[in-house]
C-alpha cells in the first residue's frame, strides 16, 4: 500500500549520506534522484524513503508524532543500523532492545531510535523469538 515516504530537509548534498550509509546496510540505493530529492530503495520492492527540500518553499521542520521505520533482518542488522545512524551524525533517542511484551507466538518487538542530522526520528526494528 505505501509506496514510500519522505522526510523534509533544509540541506540535501549534507544530509544525504547519512540515508546512503543505511541504504547500503539494508542492501539498497538511491532509486530516484533530482535536484531537490532522493529516494532510496528498490523499484517494485517494499516501501521506499525519500528525502526533499519542501515544494512550498518554507523551511523543513520535523514532525511531532512522525516516525520512520526501517524493517531490519535480525536484531544484528537493528544495532549495525543504529550505530551506522550514530556514526553518520544522527542522535540516540533509544539503544537496540526487546520492547513490551511477547506475543501470542512468542515474538517479541526490537528496535533502536534514532534521529537523522535534521531531527527526524526513524528506527529500526524486527520481531524477534523471546
Amino acid at each position: 500500500m505505501i509506496g514510500y515516504v519522505t522526510l523534509g530537509t533544509n540541506d540535501l548534498q549534507k544530509n544525504a549520506p547519512f540515508y546512503d550509509a543505511i541504504a547500503k546496510e539494508m542492501g539498497v540505493g538511491r532509486m530516484m534522484e533530482f535536484d531537490s530529492f532522493i529516494a532510496w530503495g528498490e523499484m517494485g520492492g517494499g516501501a521506499g524513503l525519500g528525502l526533499t527540500k519542501p515544494f512550498d518553499g518554507n523551511p523543513a521542520t520535523v514532525g511531532n508524532g512522525v516516525m520512520v521505520a526501517f524493517e531490519a533482518k535480525d536484531a544484528g542488522q537493528v544495532h549495525r543500523i543504529h550505530e551506522i545512524a550514530l556514526a553518520n551524525g544522527g542522535s540516540d533517542e533509544g539503544a537496540p532492545g526487546p520492547r513490551g511484551e511477547p506475543d501470542e507466538n512468542g515474538n517479541t518487538f526490537y528496535a533502536g531510535y534514532f534521529r537523522d542530522p535534521e531531527g527526524n526520528k526513524l528506527n529500526a526494528f524486527c520481531m524477534v523469538k523471546s
